[in-house]
């Protein structure tokens, strides 16, 4: 069964069997809320400039200092991956396959980044210290447990990013950071720009995202999920947490109408088939209107559940509001 609590992230998917801490999985009988005001006020296209800065403090106050620009940086999550491509800077080493995608390094640059042994929940620590790295970040849920470790040998910095704005934030932070301040600001400015766009052409369809390897799927919601968050400004997406513990079946999928569904194929270690593959087995898939209509779309779940930055939510509105139209 799967579970909901609430500061998980949903990345915790593509390190553990289906059933364990999960993200943004939350079903709910009740209406969602008003659709303007999931949607939130219109996306601002305005960047403020970026300073370079030694010591700052981020939006969930955990504070970083660093003695001078940081040269090797060693990233336990996605998100450091993607902003640190969007600033132009490869790290030192990586647990996140993210790199290989051909819109970030390419699968052969890719390889000259190094693998931190361990997985995405248990990362090594004699391994991430190996590589003399000036910061390290991860995942406040899940690394955090790292710190007492890594405290003496280098800086840490947990993050925990929610919802859209937090992976801008988090760009912003590392740009000033490392310098990158031109880049940091390119980047937020080609990223508002593309979600205002999508906004202003909202589509009038139902959408949701599930996740997962088998009939024990989750729901990806606005408010917790990054990616999810987009969608409240792309079409109708009739989804929110109910707060509690709960499984996800597909009569509650059926209920919603959906016109158009992203899937996100996610499990420990090879997935064995697509999701979309294993739900089709249970007659009531056929019934769901995106099934009928051939608007079930699987996704790069590398890019859509775990990479959270703009680079990846670029990508995601891309392919979003292709699906959309």
């Amino acid at each position: 069964m799967l579970r909901s609590p609430s500061r998980s992230v949903r990345s915790w998917i593509t390190a553990a069997v289906v059933g364990s801490v999960l993200v943004g999985c939350g079903a709910s009988t009740e209406p969602a809320s008003d659709e303007a005001a999931a949607a939130g006020p219109k996306t601002d296209v305005a960047v403020e400039p970026i300073k370079s800065t030694r010591e700052l403090t981020d939006a969930n106050g955990v504070k970083v200092s660093l003695k001078k620009e940081p040269q090797r940086i060693v990233c336990l999550f996605a998100l450091c991956d993607d902003i640190l491509t969007e600033l132009g800077i490869v790290p030192t080493a990586t647990n996140s396959a993210l790199l290989a995608h051909p819109d970030f390094l390419g699968e052969e640059k890719a390889k000259n980044v190094d693998i931190i042994p361990g997985g995405f929940i248990a990362p090594e620590v004699e391994a991430i210290l190996s590589h003399k790295p000036d910061l390290v970040i991860g995942l406040e849920d899940t690394h955090g447990k790292l710190a007492p470790a890594l405290k003496d040998a280098t800086t840490f910095w947990p993050m925990q990013p929610e919802r859209w704005q937090d992976s801008v934030g988090y760009l912003r932070d590392v740009a000033a950071l490392t310098g990158r301040t031109a880049e940091g600001e390119k980047a937020e400015k080609t990223f508002r720009t593309k979600l205002a766009e999508a906004e202003k052409n909202k589509s009038d369809k139902t959408a949701l995202i599930i996740y997962g390897s088998d009939e024990n799927f989750g729901v990806a919601t606005p408010g917790t999920d990054v990616a999810a968050g987009l969608f409240p400004k792309l079409a109708d997406y009739p989804w929110k947490s109910r707060g509690v513990e709960g499984s996800y079946s597909l009569e509650e999928i059926l209920a919603r109408d959906v016109d158009v569904l992203f899937v996100e194929t996610i499990a420990f270690g090879e997935a064995d088939g697509k999701l979309s593959e294993r739900l089709a087995k249970n007659p009531l898939w056929e019934k769901i209107p995106a099934v009928k209509n051939g608007d079930v779309h699987e996704v790069n779940s590398e890019v859509w559940a775990k990479g959270r930055g703009t680079r990846s939510l670029g990508i995601i509105l891309d392919e979003a509001t292709a699906a959309l139209r």
